[in-house]
């Protein structure tokens, strides 16, 4: 599962990624300074695992992870080709989610393709190139649809009653998202790929003084989304690029309480991001590890266990659990089978994020 950083150039967008990332892309005052998309395997922070490690005394700890795409800036006339256009769209398509990163704060020494600081004209931007790329994708998709749906076919019919839904809404600049569906829509609509419809997180860019409370700029940009299945976070990038400069704990944590935060910002992103994704976690633990392991939300407990090796879900027998908070409450695997509060699962058993999980299968 991979979330896509988008932006028009030059708004902090391979800033962000360095921090995010151990991967370096380069990060230059001018647009176009990432031409090829660079990805990063993003450790997702997460204290529950830290306290396995501290009861458990494992060899080794394997936190979840999320990739993050950095993804060249779009200009306007990306959906007809503009600034390599169909190179940048087609890597969006690849991806799970967006986080779109929106400039939003003063600088003049930091160059804006559109010379003046406007976040919700840069928000626009972006959706019109992407409302237009999808719109292009549903009509040649009407077109198909359409013959089938005068022979009679009712599948071709719903389809197309549900095409020409997003088509008014895309024409009407309103993305795919924002549009109401049924359960029966929405799981044609997965068969689409429209941009528009990809889960979103709107990045507001601030400066240091802004990174506790937001500003002018970011109540600008809450106001344009509450109508939009829409997340936001306000991150002072600079400043987390800083920050993540700092090789000692205690300095981060010092500069942190300087600015007023209580953790960094990109640790809220990443956390944000993986909720983005509709993923959650659950632990194996034991002497030789630690793990946790990234699921979606709604899995079963031999998909769960799929994860781990496709035998354990071909073979999956039953699943033993602890919940998160029983494991610390008592201490070990051993204390909370004393107590009688592990539980035995089937197959039709859904996990619940932080469960503690142990498979018994049979190939």
């Amino acid at each position: 599962m991979k979330a896509g950083i988008v932006g028009l150039p030059n708004v902090g967008k391979s800033t962000l990624f360095n921090c995010l990332s151990n991967a370096k892309a380069q990060s230059a005052n001018f647009p176009f300074c990432t031409i090829e998309p660079n990805l990063g395997v993003v450790n997702v922070p997460d204290a529950r695992i830290e306290k396995l490690e501290e009861l458990v005394k494992p060899e080794r700890v394997m936190p979840a992870t999320v990739e993050i795409v950095d993804i060249a800036g779009l200009v306007r006339g990306a959906s007809k080709g503009e600034g390599l256009g169909n190179q940048f769209l087609g890597n969006i398509r690849e991806c799970n989610a967006i986080m779109h990163v929106l400039r939003c704060f003063d600088n003049d020494n930091i160059i804006h393709v559109d010379e003046t600081v406007d976040p919700i004209r840069d928000k626009e931007t972006i959706d019109i190139e992407l409302q237009l790329k999808d719109l292009e994708t549903v009509e040649k998709r009407l077109e198909k649809v359409k013959r089938a749906a005068r022979t009679g076919n009712k599948e071709a019919q719903k389809e197309e009653a549900v095409l020409v839904k997003f088509k008014l809404a895309l024409e009407q600049g309103i993305s795919a998202r924002a549009v109401e569906v049924s359960d029966d829509e929405a799981e044609l609509m997965k068969g689409f790929q429209l941009l528009t419809a990809k889960p979103i997180l709107y990045v507001c860019n601030v400066d240091e003084a802004s990174a506790k409370s937001g500003n002018a700029y970011v109540d600008k940009v809450k106001e344009a989304i509450k109508d939009e299945d829409a997340e936001i976070i306000v991150l002072a990038v600079g400043t987390e690029a800083d920050i993540a400069e700092l090789e000692d704990y205690e300095e981060r944590q010092l500069f942190l309480e300087d600015i007023g935060l209580e953790e960094a910002g990109v640790s809220r992103l990443i956390r944000s991001t993986y909720k983005l994704l509709d993923l959650q976690t659950y632990f194996t633990a034991g002497v030789k590890e630690v793990r946790a392991w990234t699921i979606p939300i709604g899995a079963t407990a031999p998909q769960a266990a799929g994860v781990i090796h496709t035998d354990f879900e071909k073979g999956f027998i039953r699943a033993e659990v602890i919940k998160y908070d029983d494991y610390v409450t008592y201490g070990s695997e051993a204390k909370v089978k004393e107590a009688g509060k592990l539980s035995v699962e089937g197959k039709a058993y859904v996990v619940n994020d932080g469960d503690v999980m142990h498979f018994l299968f049979n190939v």
